[in-house]
């Protein structure tokens, strides 16, 4: 019974446990795996240097001493998977998340981390990530409406088109660009002609039929979205 009582003291008053900080976890989603993991790495990694740097800094919150900790999930690019990571980083009570990296995971996501009243902060691009109007959900990046219209100005005014095609990849971020793009085109020269839009998705390798099917239009400007493996895989093309 002593010891029991020598021991809650040292608790209470030894300052060695009472200068122990308070673990403030921080969610992270992005794609560590599949054809564009390194993408998520890359994220990833730069939120372990952000907590490290703070934690070196030896932060406060409200006059106490806190300690961040990373809680990294792999969200595949998938929209399944993400709204499963989502429920799982809720489950371990993160403070926040960083993430997720594309629209297709962030958009069903935000909504589990509005209800479990978890801010998060994504990369992503489509104007639906913010549609719902979340007090929780935030971007550090331009949306497909600004982005869409700066460079279908560009294309207008820099490089002089008459004629585009433009091609997607079928993900949030590829059709949602493109909407934004063409949509801006249509507002701002009505005279640029539009070929018809051609798709194709992030497993393709052969682009020789959509190649072939734009050629006789003449387009000045080929617009094309897609993550970085697909226009890779275009390049060597």
């Amino acid at each position: 019974m002593k010891n029991l009582v020598l021991i809650t003291l040292l608790v209470f008053f030894n300052p060695t446990f009472a200068a122990e900080p308070t673990i403030v976890k921080i969610g992270h989603a992005a794609p560590i795996s599949g054809p564009i993991a390194h993408l998520g790495k890359d994220n990833e990694n730069g939120a372990r240097m952000a907590i490290e740097e703070l934690n070196a800094k030896g932060m406060l919150i409200k006059g106490k001493k806190v300690q961040f900790e990373l809680v990294a999930e792999d969200d595949a690019a998938d929209p399944k998977q993400g709204t499963a990571v989502a429920q799982k980083l809720v489950d371990a009570k993160v403070s926040g998340v960083a993430g997720h990296m594309n629209s297709g995971t962030s958009i069903p996501a935000s909504k589990i981390y509005y209800d479990a009243g978890i801010p998060q902060i994504a990369t992503s691009t489509s104007t639906e990530y913010n549609a719902k109007g979340y007090p929780s959900t935030f971007r550090v990046v331009a949306d497909d409406g600004q982005a869409g219209a700066a460079l279908a100005r560009y294309a207008i005014d820099n490089l002089h088109a008459k004629t585009i095609a433009v091609i997607d990849d079928r993900s949030a971020y590829g059709q949602g660009l493109a909407d934004q793009f063409i949509k801006e085109i249509k507002r701002k020269s009505p005279s640029t002609k539009l070929l018809p839009r051609h798709y194709t998705n992030d497993k393709a390798t052969d682009f020789n039929g959509i190649l072939t099917a734009i050629k006789p239009g003449k387009p000045d400007v080929i617009f094309m979205v897609a993550m970085m493996p697909l226009l890779a895989r275009c390049y060597v093309k």
